[in-house]
């Protein structure tokens, strides 16, 4: 484990750190890549002082099959770091049928949560998630719950996953009320999705909690991979959550200017985008997907030049704006 590669930030006002690029074993952890790749692809996290692994119930194809692949891996190689690595996964996605099998309820929550363990082969993950609001769940019995799931010692720390910054205040107030603190919302975060800047960070700011983003590549538009087209192979030529009509030729022309503005500051458009996501102090880490080991060490290289001057970022905004791109 290199701990000196990247800097470790305070997730709010709790006492975890977090690096400041995590590993999301979403989109490339399940049955179609071989568990070989997924092992290689750990262990280069490890090395780069990647701590924190992030995972959901419901990653896979098939469904939690993100967790088995980790649950496989952590018997053979990750056993003895328990204790330097930060596990966490989501729940109250749809996971079987039936009224019990999606959802916030409590009903829901802890049978799912035992489920995770089982596939993790853990009896505790360091953070556990509500993945979305349920808004047919009152939020008392949502955040009971995580309360509850705390207390039994199943997590460590809880948190919230696509939460307004409404329903987010309210959440975190509830469980101080119970003594259990909202350590951390996961919301999307990029240059191309800029929504929690609109309410969501001074909320967060507010309650201390802390800000782990996903998709800060915008699953890929923001890399040079689509400069010239579609390739194949890539995400978006496979239709699974990026499409084609995802490419617009605004989105292009964007990640163009931007290509240059990174040529002139040493970095790769990822990297670029990366720093830029990380450039407020209010974000705690950012979560990062990989095809490869060598994919990931380029994005922890972010962490080398994270510092932007101010006529940066505003030709960045001015940029944006201008391409009419942002969400």
């Amino acid at each position: 484990m290199n701990y000196e590669r990247q800097p470790y930030r305070r997730c709010g006002r709790s006492g975890l750190k977090l690096p400041a690029i995590s590993l999301g074993l979403w989109f490339h952890f399940g049955q179609e890549r071989t568990l070989h790749d997924q092992r290689a692809i750990i262990a280069k996290a490890l090395e780069l002082g990647i701590t924190h692994l992030d995972l959901a119930d419901r990653y896979g194809p098939p469904l939690g099959a993100a967790e088995e692949a980790f649950g496989t891996i952590y018997r053979k190689d990750l056993r003895g770091l328990r204790d330097e690595i930060v596990v966490s996964t989501k729940g109250g996605n749809p996971m079987w049928d039936g009224p019990y099998g999606a959802g916030n309820s409590r009903k829901h929550l802890l049978a799912t949560l035992d489920r995770s363990l089982k596939r993790l082969g853990l009896d505790h993950v360091d953070i556990y998630y509500l993945h979305r609001d349920d808004q047919e769940t009152p939020l008392e019995e949502q955040v009971a719950t995580l309360d509850h799931i705390v207390r039994q010692g199943k997590a460590l720390y809880v948190g919230v996953s696509n939460f307004t910054p409404e329903r987010t205040a309210e959440a975190a107030s509830l469980l101080r009320e119970l003594g259990t603190p909202l350590t951390v919302h996961q919301p999307q975060y990029s240059l191309l999705r800029r929504r929690i800047e609109d309410g969501l960070l001074a909320v967060l700011e507010e309650h201390g909690v802390g800000c782990v983003v996903y998709s800060p590549l915008a699953q890929g538009l923001l890399t040079d991979r689509y400069l010239d087209g579609i390739p194949a192979g890539s995400r978006a030529a496979g239709g699974r959550f990026l499409t084609a009509s995802d490419v617009k030729p605004e989105v292009v022309a964007f990640v163009r200017t931007l290509h240059d503005l990174a040529a002139e500051r040493g970095q790769s458009v990822a990297q670029l985008a990366l720093a830029w996501a990380l450039r407020d102090p209010r974000v705690t880490s950012l979560l990062v997907g990989a095809s490869s080991p060598e994919q990931l060490e380029g994005n922890v290289a972010a962490v080398d030049r994270l510092g932007f001057t101010d006529d940066e970022l505003a030709f960045i905004d001015r940029t944006a704006k201008e391409a009419g791109v942002l969400a």
